[in-house]
């Protein structure tokens, strides 16, 4: 047997209320019937039917909408054989999956952008789904980054790619930007990591040296400033800064760590400042992009005497917080840890303590950008007939929209999610999607299917992105967590709440879809009422009442939205980040 929702644009994912078939292929032996559900990523069974077909090859094409937004599995098995959907790629057996894109509008009206770089989104990971592509000819980013709503991709300008053979050797002009940037709407983070092996003490290509001449460096620094300048004035004008990303994961072991001196890090460092502020009057320089959050506060520490705060325009980041960012090491795990030095390594202990160092070490309203953070499924699992579970499946989703969450809501401009299919990575399951054509996932996949993490990242973007953070939600009780934002343009104010408790959140025992507490969230002023829209996960709307200026929630660990419209209110019962200052 096969089902499939064939017709969408190669994500597998649909306009909310747009028409779209589900395809139904079985070989019976004999005669036989088919029963199907379709449920959604609590588990509950939102559509289901019966019909009969022959024995041999056949095709039942169901026709379908939905008024619901988010991910949904479909299971179909033959009433007298028994056979069900087979495992396809990283897909474990019994289900095919797609998704409904959730549509805000009518609660938040589209944000008029001031800025281009105000959009907080961004993705890594490059999928081929368009007629005729595969990896890695044509535009890898769309559908899939447009459709979840990520405005932001890695370019690399690296000068071991650039100028692998010897100086001087790069040109710059706007005809080095790839065609598939060229439509302006998925900015660049520009890469400058490595050292070509000319360059390099080594030798040989290098990340975690610094090069043999600074100078030379700097000389090519330069020419990718001009090269960055002439492009974003004709491709980006709206765009009002030039991003660099100067090193990548110096803590992170293999070929990326680094092995030089603090000193040569901090003179690779000057140098890339130097030579791009030279020709990019709008160059921001950013670093040192660690692979964890409490390293790149520790590197920061380190490295301040050497005057690497002179250095630096921003931070870059990347947001891993535990051993293992995973369904079983949620963000929150080591928050309520009684011991306060494991306390201080959960993320949101982290981020804050990352923004104080930031305002003692760099320029005030330095820029911070998380521009990778990913969750896997748990160490030492792997993909399968039989994994992930549905239930893991939940759990990756609620995890990868909370950390993201808690990334902005404790002061990071942009955030990237990482990675968009499954590929061969150990711990495995990264992706948003599942890759259909390899059982181990794959780079540049061109057949895929969602899981609930892309359908809650496709709502988190609609509701959060055109947003500057308010902070995180001042006298919560224990195990709640909440962050306030407030749409560009003094728009509406939202605020994203969920629970979490360790007890009831575990690989063993399952990761519950019904935990929930009550809370209160102060929503207007004393002794008002009126009505707030509530968003699901999955950016489904309900309207609420309120009364006395609250509204009574009941969380779960399932993120939820809630829209109001009286910011004083919200802003005095908040905490902004520290040295924070908004889009």
């Amino acid at each position: 047997m096969e089902a499939d929702t064939p017709g969408s644009d190669g994500t597998r994912t649909f306009a909310l209320g747009s028409a779209f078939n589900l395809a139904v292929t079985t070989r019976a032996a004999q005669n036989d019937s088919v029963s199907w559900q379709v449920r959604d990523d609590w588990n509950v069974v939102r559509a289901s039917g019966r019909f009969a077909v022959k024995a041999g090859a056949q095709t039942v094409t169901l026709s379908c909408s939905s008024t619901l937004a988010g991910y949904f599995s479909v299971s179909a098995s033959l009433a007298t054989s028994g056979n069900a959907l087979a495992s396809l790629g990283t897909r474990p057996a019994g289900i095919a999956t797609f998704g409904v894109r959730p549509d805000v509008s009518n609660v938040l009206p589209a944000v008029a952008y001031a800025r281009e770089d105000q959009h907080r989104f961004g993705g890594q990971g490059t999928n081929y789904l368009k007629p005729g592509q595969t990896c890695c000819s044509g535009d890898g980013y769309r559908p899939l980054d447009t459709d979840l709503g990520l405005s932001w991709a890695n370019d690399t300008r690296s000068w071991y790619v650039e100028e692998p053979n010897g100086p001087n050797t790069f040109v710059p002009g706007t005809n080095t930007l790839a065609p598939y940037l060229t439509q302006g709407d998925i900015m660049r983070l520009i890469q400058l990591d490595g050292v070509p092996a000319w360059a390099s003490p080594t030798g040989a290509k290098a990340e975690g040296y610094a090069p043999t001449s600074e100078a030379a460096f700097q000389n090519y620094a330069s020419r990718v400033g001009t090269d960055s300048a002439q492009i974003r004035a004709a491709y980006f004008p709206h765009q009002s800064n030039n991003y660099y990303q100067i090193t990548w994961e110096p803590d992170g072991g293999g070929p990326t760590q680094w092995a030089d001196t603090d000193a040569n890090f901090v003179a690779m460092y000057q140098a890339a400042y130097k030579g791009l502020h030279s020709t990019d009057p709008n160059a921001v320089v950013m670093g040192v992009t660690a692979a964890m959050v409490r390293t790149n506060t520790a590197w920061l520490k380190r490295l301040a005497p050497l005057g690497i705060g002179q250095y630096l325009d921003g931070l870059t980041i990347h947001g891993y917080y535990d051993a293992g960012t995973s369904p079983s090491h949620p963000p929150e795990r080591l928050a309520t840890d009684p011991d306060p030095a494991t306390a201080a390594n959960a993320l949101p202990a982290s981020m804050r303590e990352l923004r104080a160092t930031m305002a003692q070490t760099l320029k005030p309203g330095a820029k911070l950008f998380a521009t990778e953070t990913g969750i896997s499924y748990d160490i030492g699992t792997s993909y399968g007939p039989n994994y992930p579970t549905a239930n893991v499946l939940f759990a990756h989703g609620a995890v990868v929209a909370r950390s993201h969450l808690i990334l902005l809501g404790e002061g990071a401009d942009m955030t990237y999610i990482f990675y968009s299919a499954d590929t061969p990575d150990s711990p495995p399951g990264y992706g948003m999607f599942f890759e259909l054509a390899h059982a181990n996932g794959s780079y540049g996949a061109n057949n895929i299917s969602p899981k609930p993490a892309a359908m809650e990242v496709a709502a988190m973007t609609r509701i959060i992105d055109g947003t500057t953070t308010l902070g995180h939600l001042n006298n919560v009780p224990t195990g709640v967590y909440g962050y306030a934002f407030q749409r560009l343009n003094g728009g509406k104010v939202i605020a994203a709440l969920w629970t979490h408790n360790n007890a009831n959140w575990n690989a063993t025992a399952g990761f519950s879809t019904t935990y929930s507490v009550p809370y209160t969230l102060q929503v207007d002023a004393a002794g008002t009422s009126g009505q707030v829209t509530v968003f699901d996960a999955m950016g489904n709307p309900t309207v609420r009442p309120y009364s006395n200026g609250q509204i009574a929630l009941t969380l779960t660990e399932s993120p939820i939205y809630v829209v109001s419209t009286n910011a004083s209110v919200m802003k005095a019962n908040v905490t902004r980040p520290t040295g924070y200052v908004g889009q």
